[in-house]
């Protein structure tokens, strides 16, 4: 029981009285709109995220979701951006 809770305090975030729930970009429902917490990365796919403007509290819009979720298309500024599913799941957002 004790390592459930401690999973859970790990995934909370507190700001401001206002409880956010991290969560991989792959798990956002089209339509829905975050910010970027961490890219959970190597190197080389870090610096190419960041290329394309998807950094550290930069905010994302996801657009649509592929056939069985192989891709996710997401908008970055005035940019969209096809992500491969693995890619996804190696970036942590919250809800805006």
């Amino acid at each position: 029981m004790t390592g459930i809770v401690y999973s859970l305090w790990l995934i909370i975030i507190f700001k401001k009285d206002k409880v956010n729930i991290m969560k991989k970009l792959i798990d956002c429902e089209k339509g829905e709109k975050v910010k970027v917490l961490k890219l959970a990365t190597n190197y080389d796919l870090k610096q190419r995220l960041i290329s394309f403007g998807i950094m550290k509290d930069a905010q994302l819009q996801v657009l649509e979701h592929a056939p069985r979720k192989k891709t996710i298309e997401v908008k970055v500024g005035k940019m969209r951006i096809a992500l491969r599913a693995e890619e996804a799941e190696l970036i942590e957002v919250e809800e805006i």
